[in-house]
C-alpha cells in the first residue's frame, strides 16, 4: 500500500511539474485546472507536503535563474524587456498560486517560517534578478533617464514607468535601488535650474515656473512615484527652487509686484513662501521693510504734502487690499502693517497731524460734493485708521479746532451729523479729555441759538426796535483758538445795537465779559443797481467799507483806511475782493488786479449778476506760515503745561523718586513724543520753582515738596 502511494506522489508531481513548466512556457496545459487541484489537496493528505514545496520552489528557481541571461546579453532597450518579463513573472505566480492553493491554505499556513507561494515567487525575482548589479543599474538608469526627458517636456511612456516603480516597491528595493538615486539627481537639476533661471528671469515668470514645476512634480507621484517620494521630493524642489533664492527673490521682485499691484502674483508668492522653511518670516520682514520705505517718501517729501493725505489713504487701501486678497489675512502681516505706519508716519513729526486735520476740514466743508452721507462716514472711517498712528495727537487737534471754529462760525459745516460723527470718533479714540473743547465748541453754538430767539423777543418790547437784524454767538474763550482782537470804526448804528445786546446779555449772566471779534462778523446789506435792486452777502470788514458809499461816490485807499480802521493788509484784501474779483461792485482806478496805496474806488452802479442774493468771498488769505507756527507753538506750549502738571502729579503722590523712575513714569503717562532732554528741562524748571528738589546726597534723585 505504502509503495503504490509512492508511485502514485513521484507520478502526481510529474504531471504537475508539466502544468508548471507549461505554465512558465506559455504553452497550453494539458490537464484539467481542477483535476490538477484535486491532486494537490490529495497528495497534502499524504503528509508529502514539505517536500511538494521544496520542489515546486526549486522549479520557479529554475526557471528564474534562467532569464537573467536575456538581460546581460542584450542590454538595449532593457526597461521594457525587464517590464515583459515582470509581467510574465507575476501572471504566472498567479496560475501556479491558484493549482497550489491547498499547499499554501494549509501547509505553509501552519508554517509561519516558510514563504507564501506568492511571496516565493517575489523573493526569488528580486534575488535573481533585480538584486543583479549590472541589470539594476541599468533598469535604474533607464527609469531616471525617462523621467528627465519628461522634465524636459518631452512625452514618454508613463505606464511604463508606473509598472516598474511598482514592482521595485513590491519587492521591497524601491528606496534602496531608485529613491536616493532619483532624489540626488533631482537636486542636482533644481539646483542648476533655480541659480539658470535666477538669472534669465523676472521675478512673476519665476514664481509661475516655481508653482508648475511642484505642479508636474505632484503630478508624477500621482501617476507613477510612490506615495513615499512625496514629501522628500517636494522639500526638494521647494529648498533648491525658493529656499536658496528667497532673499534674491524678494530683494529682486517684491518692490515691483506691490508697486504694480500684481495680486496674483503676490498670492502665488504667498503661498510659495509659506511652504518653505522660513519662508514668512523672510516676507514679512521686506513687507515691512517696503512700507516703512514707500510711506516713509510720502511723508517725508515736502513738495507731496498737498496730496500726503489722500496718498497715505491710497498706500493704506492698497496695502490692506494685499493682506485680505493676496496674504491669507495673516495676523503677523496685519500687525507688521500697523507698526510700519506707525513707525513711519511719525519721522516727520507735527507736519501729518496738521494735514490730516485740514483734509478733514476740506471733507466737512459745505460745497465738499464729492462724498454721500455715506461716503463721508467711510472716508472719516478710514482717516481714523490713519490718525490712530499718530504720537503728537495735540497738533492735530489744535488744527482741527482752529477748522472747525472756521465752520461753525461761518456757517460753513457740510453737515451736523458728519461734524458730531467725526466728535464721536475722536471722543471714542482719545478719550472725553480730547473732545470736551470741541463739544465745548458745539454747545456754545447751541447756547446762542437759544440766547438769541430771546434777545428777539427782547427787541421786539424795546421803545425804538431797530432796522438792522443782529445774531450774535456768544464763544467761552477757553474753548475756542484764540483771535487778535482788532479795533474798527462801526456805523452808530451798530454800535448802538451792540451796546443793546451788552444790556441784554449782562443782565442774564453777570460779571461776564463780552470782547467783540470784528473779523469772524458777516453781514447781508441791500444794494440798488441800475439793473434793479440786489442783497450781497458779505464779511463786516467789506461792509464797513461798501456803506462809506452811500456817504460819497469816489474814496482814496487812505481815506477808506482812517475813516474804517482796518488794518492795511486786510483792507488791501477787502478792496481787492470788492474790485477785483467776480462780483464787482467797486470800480478801482487805475484798473489791475492788486490794490496799490494810490488806488481810488467808485461805486459800479452798471453791476450786473443773475442772481439776486450774491456772495462775495473775501480774498482768502493763504494760511500764512506765521499762522502756522503760531498753531505749532501753542502746542509746544501746552506740551509744557502738560509735562509739569505730570511730573507735579507724579512727585506728589510717590514724594521720593529717582530721576530715571520719573522719567519712565512719565513716558507712560504723556500722550505726545517728547525727548529726554526736554524732560529734563521741565524737571530743572519745576526745581527751580519749588516744586521740587534734589536731594543732598543722591543727585539723582528728587523729593516732593509740598
Amino acid at each position: 500500500h505504502f509503495k503504490l502511494s509512492e508511485n502514485y506522489t513521484e507520478d502526481t508531481w510529474l504531471k504537475l511539474r508539466d502544468a508548471v513548466g507549461a505554465i512558465q512556457n506559455s504553452t497550453s496545459i494539458k490537464y484539467n485546472l481542477e483535476e490538477l487541484y484535486q491532486a494537490v489537496e490529495n497528495l497534502c493528505s499524504y503528509k508529502v507536503s514539505p517536500t511538494l514545496y521544496k520542489q515546486l520552489r526549486q522549479v520557479c528557481e529554475d526557471h528564474v535563474q534562467a532569464q537573467i541571461h536575456q538581460f546581460r546579453e542584450y542590454p538595449f532597450d532593457l526597461c521594457s524587456r525587464m517590464n515583459r518579463c515582470w509581467q510574465d513573472h507575476c501572471r504566472q505566480t498567479i496560475m501556479i498560486r491558484s493549482i497550489f492553493l491547498f499547499l499554501d491554505r494549509t501547509y505553509v499556513l501552519q508554517n509561519s517560517l516558510l514563504p507564501s507561494i506568492w511571496d516565493t515567487g517575489l523573493e526569488l525575482f528580486r534575488t535573481h534578478i533585480v538584486s543583479d548589479v549590472a541589470v539594476q543599474k541599468r533598469t535604474v538608469e533607464g527609469l531616471l533617464e525617462q523621467i528627465e526627458l519628461e522634465r524636459n517636456g518631452e512625452t514618454i511612456d508613463r505606464s511604463l514607468l508606473r509598472s516598474l516603480l511598482g514592482m521595485l516597491s513590491d519587492l521591497q528595493v524601491y528606496r534602496d535601488s531608485f529613491e536616493e538615486r532619483f532624489l540626488t539627481e533631482t537636486n542636482r537639476l533644481y539646483a542648476a535650474e533655480g541659480q539658470r533661471l535666477m538669472q534669465e528671469r523676472d521675478v512673476p515668470e519665476y514664481l509661475h515656473h516655481v508653482a508648475r514645476r511642484l505642479e508636474e512634480e505632484n503630478d508624477r507621484i500621482m501617476s507613477y512615484l510612490d506615495q513615499s517620494t512625496q514629501k522628500p521630493l517636494i522639500n526638494c524642489i521647494e529648498k533648491q527652487l525658493l529656499g536658496e533664492h528667497m532673499t534674491a527673490i524678494l530683494q529682486k521682485g517684491l518692490s515691483n509686484l506691490l508697486d504694480e499691484n500684481r495680486v496674483t502674483e503676490l498670492t502665488l508668492l504667498y503661498q510659495l513662501f509659506s511652504k518653505g522653511k522660513g519662508g514668512l518670516p523672510t516676507l514679512l520682514q521686506f513687507w515691512r521693510d517696503y512700507i516703512k520705505s514707500f510711506g516713509g517718501e510720502i511723508v517725508c517729501t515736502p513738495e507731496k504734502d498737498k496730496d500726503m493725505v489722500q496718498d497715505l489713504l491710497d498706500f493704506k487701501d492698497k496695502m490692506d487690499n494685499v493682506v485680505q486678497s493676496c496674504f491669507a489675512r495673516n495676523e503677523a502681516f496685519i500687525n507688521a502693517m500697523k507698526e510700519a505706519f506707525e513707525t513711519f508716519i511719525n519721522k516727520r513729526p507735527n507736519k501729518p497731524a496738521e494735514l490730516i486735520a485740514k483734509y478733514v476740514d476740506s471733507k466737512l466743508r459745505a460745497g465738499n460734493k464729492e462724498a454721500t452721507e455715506e461716503e463721508l462716514e467711510r472716508i472719516l472711517d478710514k482717516i481714523m485708521i490713519i490718525f490712530r498712528f499718530i504720537h503728537g495727537k495735540d497738533v492735530f487737534e489744535a488744527f482741527y479746532k482752529k477748522d472747525l471754529a472756521k465752520r461753525l462760525l461761518v456757517g460753513k459745516s457740510a453737515s451736523v451729523d458728519a461734524e458730531k460723527s467725526m466728535l464721536s470718533k475722536l471722543k471714542h479714540e482719545c478719550g472725553a479729555a480730547f473732545t470736551s473743547k470741541l463739544e465745548g465748541m458745539f454747545k456754545d453754538m447751541e447756547l446762542s441759538k437759544d440766547i438769541m430767539i430771546q434777545f428777539k423777543q427782547y427787541m421786539q418790547n424795546q421803545s425804538e426796535p431797530s432796522n438792522i437784524e443782529l445774531t450774535v454767538n456768544i464763544l467761552t474763550m477757553g474753548y475756542w483758538p484764540s483771535y487778535t482782537p482788532m479795533e474798527v470804526h462801526l456805523p452808530s448804528e451798530m454800535v448802538k445795537l451792540q451796546e443793546v445786546f451788552k444790556l441784554f446779555y449782562l443782565s442774564k449772566h453777570s460779571g461776564r465779559k463780552l470782547q467783540w471779534q470784528p473779523t469772524l462778523g458777516h453781514s447781508v446789506l441791500k444794494a440798488e443797481f441800475k439793473e434793479g435792486k440786489k442783497e450781497l452777502q458779505v464779511s463786516l470788514f467789506q461792509t464797513l467799507v461798501l456803506l462809506m458809499f452811500n456817504e460819497g461816490e469816489d474814496f482814496g485807499m487812505e481815506e477808506i483806511r482812517t475813516a474804517t480802521g482796518i488794518e492795511e493788509m486786510e483792507l488791501k484784501r477787502t478792496l481787492q475782493s470788492l474790485a477785483c474779483g467776480k462780483a464787482r461792485v467797486l470800480n478801482k482806478n487805475p484798473r489791475g488786479k492788486d490794490v496799490e496805496d494810490g488806488d481810488r474806488f467808485n461805486f459800479n452802479n452798471d453791476f450786473k449778476h443773475k442772481l439776486f442774493r450774491i456772495k462775495i468771498n473775501q480774498i482768502q488769505m493763504k494760511e500764512t506760515v506765521e499762522e502756522q507756527v503760531s498753531t505749532t507753538e501753542r502746542v509746544f506750549q501746552d506740551r509744557q503745561y502738560q509735562i509739569d502738571a505730570a511730573v507735579v502729579r507724579i512727585m506728589k503722590m510717590r514724594k521720593i523718586l529717582s530721576h530715571n523712575l520719573l522719567v519712565s513714569e512719565l513716558y507712560n503717562q504723556l500722550k505726545f513724543p517728547v525727548k529726554p532732554g526736554d524732560l529734563k528741562k521741565r524737571i530743572e524748571s519745576l526745581i527751580d520753582r519749588d516744586y521740587m528738589e534734589r536731594d543732598k546726597e543722591t543727585p539723582n534723585q528728587y523729593h516732593y515738596v509740598a
